[in-house]
Order: C-alpha cells, then structure tokens, then sequence
C-alpha cells in the first residue's frame, strides 16, 4: 500500500534522529508521572512513528485519491446550514473511524497525547495528499488545543501534580467533542474592513444587565467556519477619540461562540449565521465561510483588552502549521515534477537530464529538505516554550535545580520560536508557490491542463503566503525583532558579526567558513539598515559606534514613522535571515549525522550568492523610491503595531 511517511526518508530522519525528543517527550509526559502514560523516551519515539505510519498511510489510501474530487465536489448552504460535499464527508468519516483527530488532545481528555510536533508533521502528510484537508484537519485538534492554553493562561484549569494529569478546565466538553471528531473549531478575526490592522476591527461584544456577554458583527474568510465553535475577536471597550489606547489593538477581547446545538431529532439550531461560503481559486475542498454574528451568547476567554495577546497564541501556532502545510505542498509538487521530467523525453533523453531542468529539480528538493529542518525545529521551540511555562506555573514541587533549569530554558525557547516563526512562515509560503510554478513550467503545455495535478498544486499554493498573516506581515515582524533586538543589545551584536568574521576567515572546516560569510553578510545587511535608519532618525548618530545609540534612540522615537528605509527591504531582509537560520541549522546537523552533509553544502552553495545579491539590493535602492514617496506626499508607511507580534 502506498505511504507517504515510509517513501519520505527526510521526514523519517526527524522521527528517528532529527528531534530532540528526550526533552519534548519528557515535557509531554509531565515527567512519565501519568500511571497510563508513556514509560520511556523510546516508547513514546516508538508510538509516535506508528501514528506518523497510520497518517501516512490514510493520506496516501484515503485522501490523495480523492483530491480531484476535492477540487470540484463543493460544500453548500442549504436552508441555512451548511452541506458537505461527499468527498470531504468520506475523508472526514475515515478520519473520525482512525480516530485521527484525538492525536494531541491529553488522554484525561479522550486524546493520545502525542507532541504538537508530531501533529504538525503529521499535518505535512495530509498536505501532501491535498490541503485542503490538512486545513480542515488542523481546526480540530489545534482548536482543542488552543482552548487548553487559553484556560490554563486564565487560570481555570488545575492539574494534580503528583499523577502529573489534568484535574479540570474550564472547555471540557468542546475539547472531548473535538478530540472525538464530532465538532471542530475555528477562529474568527478577519472582517470586511479589517485584515493584517486588526485595530479597525469593529465586531463588538456587549455585555447584558445580567453579566452575559453577547457578539454582535460580521466576519469573513472563515476557514471551517461552519463549525460549532469559534474564537471570536471583538471589541469591548469603547474609545473617545481615535488617540485613546483603546481605539485600537488593547479594546479587543477575545470569546468563545457556541455556532450551533444539535436538537435531539438531529436538526440544528443555529446562532450565528452562514452568510456563504466563498467561491475561490484554490484550496475548494475546504470551507470558508462569511458569518454574521446578532446578539450570539459568547464566553469571554481571559480578561477585557486581552484579544489581541490571546490572539498571538492562536496565530503563532497556525503559522508554524501554514509551512508544514506549505511544505506538504512543495513535496507533492516537486514528486510530480520529477516523475514526469523522468519519463518526458525530449532530444533523445528524458528531461531531467537536461541541465536547466535538472537545476530546477535540484533546487525544489533542497527546498523542501532545508524549510523542513526550520519548520521542525520551529515547532520544536513553540512547543517546549508553551510546555516549560505550563510546567514552571503548575509544578511548583519541582526540585530547585529543576526549577532553575526551567528558567532557563523558557527564554531561550521562547526567543528561538519567535526567531524562526516569521521567517518559517514567509519562506515556506513562498517557497510553495515557486516550487508549484516550477512544476507547472517542468510538465510544459500539458502543465497547464486538467490532465495533471499540478495546476491545482499551484493553485491551492496561491493563498499560502496570504492567510494567517501575509508574508509582508512575516517581513515586517522579523525585520522589527532584528533591529530592535540590535538597538537594546548592541554589545551583543557587535560581538556576533565580529565573531562571524572570525568564523568566516578561520575555521578549519568549509562548512563553518562559509556558514560565517553567510552571518556575517546577514549582519551587514542589518547593520546597513540601522544606519539608514539612523540618517533619517538622528543624523547625528550617522557614522557613530552602535553601541552609543540605544539611549539616542530611545528618546522620541516612534517606530511607526522611522522605519520606512528598513520597511522597503524588509522582505529582502527576511529571505537573508531566512537563509541564515536554515543554513545554522543544517550544519548542526551535518555535525552530528555526517550523511546530512551534503544538504548543507548544497544549501551554502546556492545561499551564498543570493545572499551577496539580497545585501546589493539592501545597500544600493531604495532612496530614489522614498525620496518619491515623499515628494508625493505618501509617506504612510505599513503599520508595524501590525507586527506586533
């Protein structure tokens, strides 16, 4: 039978060798506390390949075989409620009989409580077969999982720590309905006026005589929002005029709506409404939905004003998820590309043979192979970060050497997952698109036809680096951390580009000098930036030692309005970092698996030059496109509030 974990030796190698799964299986298991748990590192291990095994198989078996069905068969609302198409029923009803959806729900919630890692991987399978699926499959148990994390940040949830279980949380019941595969979840953000600025969101949350909170607005882009429970962002606090804090992102909240009950004749009773379901491009096997939102009973989650912060929770996790899902894509694009350029002959050889063909191809698979590295090592951080402060919180007998270590090791993993997630998400959702496009270009005219899969490869991919915040979004993010992680720690860089320097001129081996020229090009990029940046900010600074500006920039300085010359490359920046991060890790990894060196060869090889091109393109444009902006009088740059995250 077909599979696509056993015929995909990159994505064994994270189940075997490429995870740190001592630590996270230990964080999993509340330290093997559970009497129903795992005993050790290798049962767990063990447990986890079988389920990667399953999914693979269901992927290949189920899913992949009904992708063009996916594509054509669509779902619909009649009289008011939503119709499934068949394809997506059948799916759904394979997934719900394996039981798939209870993989990272914690077992005293009816879960198997597998690592999010393992989730997210398993994700790449479904994405591989269609992504449709694999979207729809991630707000079940993902939304499981949000709503824990919600109610252990406020407080609502205990934990009997000697059994290292749950002793209850606040959603018990929406979290055993999902994990069952007999509802799911969404999260509602996005309005008619209102995507990347979510301060112009306008959907409102009033609260009765009585106490009760009650949702009032519309929503749209929905993905599964035909389902039962949704995250709603609204705003609760009202502003005086538009300079009142609360105007904008600290007047949101965020709540739980109940969509629909299910009355005990089968029918359904609904509460929000299904305004429709939107005709798209791509991705057609999934639902998405524009809601409307009179007066719906809603839970409040947290506190008032804390929306937003709660929102970064949901959208941090989703991120990591859209590269899986983009890098599920890629495989199948590439897979496709390969197999016809094998058996394409043209002048008298198959076309992967023929040089520019055989660079294309080369180049798509190192591609997948490095976001795959970043994207498991991503969810590797995001997930000992959240389960380090679940442990630091609630497990206050820990030894205080235990303790200690956790203090330690929390920052770092929360400073390594918001590092990689930015650049994780803008790659791999570019990265999709280009390796679909490729595929295309490779099968020539018949590309471009029904007859194959990859014009609905490209398709599907053309959302990728849109939702779940844009990859300029992603751009803006990682260029704010970079620089003003600069401007706080300036020592701290100059000793990071100095040692780069050093690495690139002295190390012993070619993979640790060019990993270095690489570092260092990603720091003179940055440091070029700061200084443009400077010009415009305090000419003053221009020319001056960097560690003599914090304090000068610390006085009026408003990020909104002095980061237009970093803003124009900040995408420019973004792939520069991308590269380097990949490229840092792929040398680990060749350090410790010494067959995995070729990858990072392969992958400095072609780094290097476009890094070089990339620092050109930062050092050499860009004035004459500001000095015409301003001269228009449109100097209104993106927000980055937007990018606060």
């Amino acid at each position: 039978m077909a599979n696509f974990f056993t015929d995909n030796d990159d994505l064994r190698f994270y189940f075997d060798q490429g995870v740190p799964w001592a630590e996270l299986v230990e964080l999993t298991e509340y330290g093997f506390r559970a009497p129903d748990g795992f005993k050790d590192v290798e049962e767990a291990k063990s447990f986890y390949r079988d389920v990667a095994e399953s999914f693979g198989e269901l992927a290949a078996e189920v899913v992949a075989p009904r992708a063009a069905r996916l594509d054509v068969e669509h779902s619909h609302i009649v009289d008011g409620q939503a119709e499934e198409a068949p394809a997506l029923r059948e799916i759904s009803e394979a997934m719900r009989a394996a039981e798939l959806h209870k993989l990272c729900v914690p077992r005293e919630l009816g879960g198997l409580n597998a690592p999010l890692t393992v989730y997210m991987m398993a994700g790449e399978l479904l994405a591989r077969a269609d992504v449709s699926i694999m979207t729809h499959f991630s707000f079940h148990g993902g939304m499981a999982l949000a709503a824990l994390a919600f109610s252990i940040r406020e407080g609502s949830t205990t934990f009997d720590v000697p059994s290292g279980r749950i002793a209850r949380t606040r959603f018990a019941e929406m979290i055993r309905e999902i994990a069952s595969g007999e509802a799911w979840g969404c999260m509602d953000i996005t309005e008619p006026n209102a995507g990347s600025d979510m301060a112009q969101l306008r959907t409102r949350a009033e609260q009765d005589a009585d106490g009760a909170w009650r949702v009032s607005g519309q929503k749209i882009f929905i993905t599964s929002g035909h389902g039962k429970w949704h995250f709603v962002i609204a705003r609760t606090e009202e502003a005086k005029d538009p300079s009142d804090p609360y105007a904008g992102l600290a007047g949101l909240s965020m709540f739980l709506v109940k969509a629909y009950d299910t009355r005990p004749d089968g029918t359904c009773e609904r509460y929000v409404t299904l305004d429709r379901f939107e005709e798209k491009l791509g991705h057609r096997g999934s639902v998405t939905a524009a809601l409307s939102f009179d007066r719906v009973p809603a839970e409040l989650i947290g506190k008032r004003g804390e929306g937003f912060r709660a929102m970064l929770l949901l959208m941090n996790n989703a991120r990591v998820g859209v590269a899986f899902e983009s890098i599920g894509l890629a495989e199948a694009a590439y897979r496709a590309a390969r197999d016809y350029a094998e058996v394409r002959t043209s002048m008298g050889k198959p076309i992967a043979r023929h040089e520019m063909i055989a660079d294309m191809l080369e180049e798509m698979e190192l591609d997948i192979i490095a976001l795959r590295a970043l994207a498991v090592r991503s969810a590797y951080h995001e997930e000992c970060a959240q389960k380090l402060g679940i442990f630091q919180g609630f497990f206050t007998e820990a030894s205080p050497e235990e303790r200690a270590r956790v203090s330690r090791e929390l920052p770092r993993h929360q400073r390594m997952s918001r590092r990689y997630t930015p650049l994780l998400k803008y790659l791999a959702s570019e990265k999709a698109v280009e390796i679909a496009r490729r595929a295309v270009q490779i099968h020539g005219g018949s590309g471009y036809t029904r007859d194959y899969p990859v014009e609905k490869l490209l398709r599907d991919a053309l959302v990728l680096p849109i939702y779940e915040g844009t990859s300029q979004i992603q751009s803006l993010m990682a260029m704010k951390d970079t620089l003003m992680g600069v401007i706080a720690r300036p020592q701290a860089f100059v000793r990071r580009m100095a040692d780069a320097r050093v690495r690139s001129l002295s190390s012993r081996d070619p993979l640790d000098r060019a990993l270095g020229r690489l570092s260092l090009q990603a720091a003179l990029a940055t440091q070029h930036l700061l200084r443009k940046t400077a010009e415009g900010k305090l000419r003053s600074l221009s020319g001056k030692p960097l560690t003599s500006w914090p304090k000068a920039f610390a006085k009026d300085w408003n990020p909104k309005k002095d980061f237009a010359y970093a803003m124009l490359h900040a995408e420019r920046l973004t792939r520069l970092l991308a590269d380097e991060a990949i490229a840092e890790l792929l040398v680990e990894q060749a350090k410790a698996h010494p067959e995995r060196r070729v990858w990072a060869e392969r992958w400095l090889e072609r780094a290097e030059p476009r890094g070089r091109a990339l620092y050109d393109a930062i050092t050499t444009t860009g004035d004459r496109l500001l000095q015409r902006l301003a001269e228009e009088g449109r100097t209104t740059s993106p927000s980055v509030a937007a990018a606060e995250e």
